[in-house]
């Protein structure tokens, strides 16, 4: 049996490894023992440390959530200094973002593409109770990403601004689970991997749709 990285303690490696499939496969498919395998542990192990699939899904989120919403809130504020409404639009939008896309080795500030990758297997698996814990984990950020929207489009609908926000969010997982679309279809021209490209292009796709609201309004 593989053992565990010598630095790594066993409960963090035991969260790696689910973490890892979960993203892959989703939440139903991984076993405890197929989580123990990858970890280099035995199943007893998992248990004693994480009791269930569910508990462990719960400190994966516990562990990554409260970074990722901190640093989205921080980009956000500084966001929210931008006089031009159309330009603070973009910022809050790359705010929302940026932290999703981000690769840093401990995930401490906010980083987390396989944390979001595995939120968009999870939530198009959907069980209810991992989709509880997503829930638990950025409703409440969400929410106030919405409200800046709305700032930014003064008379806009709240309500299509919640369908908006809810396709960009769409845009982000799809990004984030098939980047390798994008170079089959541009036939090697472009590179789902570039998300620096990937943050750009999904910013004026949103933007544009955010602000269609706004003539919308002028017209009715």
């Amino acid at each position: 049996m593989p053992r565990a990285t010598p630095h790594i303690d066993t409960a963090t490696a035991i969260r790696d490894a689910a973490e890892k499939l979960f993203a892959e496969r989703g939440f139903a498919a991984v076993s405890l023992r197929e989580i123990a395998r990858e970890a280099g542990v035995v199943v007893s192990s998992v248990v004693y440390h994480h009791e269930n699939k569910l508990k462990l899904l719960q400190t994966i989120y516990d562990l990554h959530a409260a970074p990722m919403n901190a640093r989205r809130l921080e980009l956000l504020g500084e966001a929210r200094q931008i006089a031009d409404l159309s330009a603070r639009l973009r910022a809050v939008l790359r705010a929302y973002l940026l932290p999703a896309f981000s690769f840093a080795s401990t995930e401490t500030m906010g980083g987390g593409a396989r944390l979001t990758r595995m939120r968009a297997v999870l939530s198009a698996e959907g069980d209810p109770e991992a989709r509880r814990i997503i829930a638990d984990a950025f409703d409440a950020t969400t929410r106030q990403f919405i409200d800046a929207f709305a700032e930014c489009l003064p008379g806009a609908d709240r309500v299509q601004i919640i369908w908006r926000a809810q396709f960009l969010l769409g845009s982000l997982y799809y990004s984030l689970i098939n980047p390798e679309r994008i170079d089959r279809l541009s036939d090697g021209a472009a590179s789902g991997a570039d998300h620096e490209t990937a943050i750009h292009e999904i910013v004026e796709a949103a933007h544009a749709s955010l602000t269609a609201l706004m003539r919308e309004t002028c017209t009715t």
